[in-house]
């Protein structure tokens, strides 16, 4: 069974390392709160806020050792009003059957983010 789970964080400014760590927070906190392995994910799509142009959350992601995963890493659209200085993520994974009936796949909105989607309840893993 294919599975997919979205996140988001919000970057404290434009930075390289500011973008690359907020980057691998976002998905080590996805991860954790789904019991997701790295062997198990088939791709991590990245989207960044267009005022996020100092770095590349994948890079930072490959320095924690995430290097045949495929990362790609797109600018999000420019919508007049949104919030600034996010990066948003989606993380899909092979799982076995039986998991998604154990319990539903669970978001994580951090650092400002959480206002992007209130309806799913967010925050680390616990």
């Amino acid at each position: 069974m294919i599975l997919a789970v979205r996140g988001a964080i919000g970057v404290s400014e434009n930075s390289q390392g500011a973008i690359h760590a907020a980057g691998r927070r976002v998905v080590r906190e996805l991860l954790a709160a789904n019991r997701i392995a790295e062997k198990k994910i088939l791709h991590i799509v990245f989207t960044l806020t267009p005022d996020l142009d100092a770095g590349n959350p994948a890079t930072g992601l490959r320095e924690l050792g995430f290097g045949r995963t495929p990362l790609l890493c797109v600018q999000e659209a420019a919508v007049r009003g949104a919030a600034a200085r996010i990066i948003r993520v989606l993380v899909t994974w092979r799982a076995p059957w039986p998991a998604l009936r154990r319990r539903a796949p669970r978001p994580v909105y951090l650092d400002g983010a959480e206002g992007l989607r209130p309806d799913l309840g967010s925050g680390p893993a616990g």
